[in-house]
């Protein structure tokens, strides 16, 4: 799987790499700024770019507009943003450039390598991963708001573990139910927020996506979102 790292400070820049390496990751490049990433994914294909939010000149949110300028260049082309800090405003404007192969995870996440491997892998397969402390910002957010006011307290916790790109079987484990239990919330959680049985929606994605913009049915929100069906 090949790998570009665009990150400002050279040790975590380096610590990424050989992180990644270790892992049977391809890193083709390691960059500090947004314009030399751009010049790398303009000449090298990846499968994944991992990206800090803030780098120079200004280190406010260049490495965001640089993800999003990545993903209006090449539609759905998975991107890792690492933040310092959870980032209500940077969890909506990644989101709007698409719902596949996004991931929004705090620096600290890096630490626990095992699930920062995973969302790396998870995020390059096209999925959505989000790290828990953003979702439970934004579920203590949105959480009285309609629709989301709609969902029990068991249903929006069901459903900030589907935004951390947790599997039916990984939500079961976790909440020590069964997988039949967690079908039911699922669906439960759908019909809810108004997402019906559609031939070529991704309602899981929908129904993250939903909660990142307050609740808002589609048509209301910035764009319509339309992917495959899982």
């Amino acid at each position: 799987m090949r790998v570009v790292i665009a990150e400002d400070l050279a040790l975590l820049r380096d610590g990424l790499s050989r992180l990644l390496r270790a892992h049977d990751f391809d890193v083709v490049a390691e960059v500090g700024d947004p314009e030399a990433l751009a010049a790398v994914l303009a000449r090298t294909p990846v499968d994944v770019a991992i990206m800090d939010v803030r780098m120079p000149p200004t280190f406010t949110n260049e490495g965001l507009v640089a993800a999003i300028e990545a993903r209006a260049r090449r539609p759905g082309m998975p991107v890792v943003v690492l933040s310092q800090y959870v980032q209500q405003l940077y969890a909506h404007e990644l989101m709007r450039s698409g719902a596949e192969g996004i991931g929004y995870l705090l620096k600290d996440r890096v630490a626990d390598v095992r699930t920062f491997v995973d969302a790396v892998r998870q995020v390059a397969a096209g999925g959505t991963v989000l790290d828990p402390k953003v979702v439970a910002v934004l579920m203590s957010q949105h959480a009285r708001r309609e629709p989301m006011g709609r969902l029990t307290a068991r249903e929006r916790e069901v459903l900030g573990l589907m935004a951390e790109g947790r599997s039916n079987a990984a939500i079961a484990a976790k909440l020590f139910v069964t997988g039949k239990a967690i079908d039911k919330h699922i669906n439960s959680i759908f019909m809810k927020l108004d997402l019906p049985l559609a031939h070529d929606d991704n309602r899981r994605v929908l129904a993250v996506l939903r909660y990142l913009q307050g609740g808002s049915p589609p048509g209301e929100g910035d764009r319509q979102w339309s992917l495959p069906a899982t």
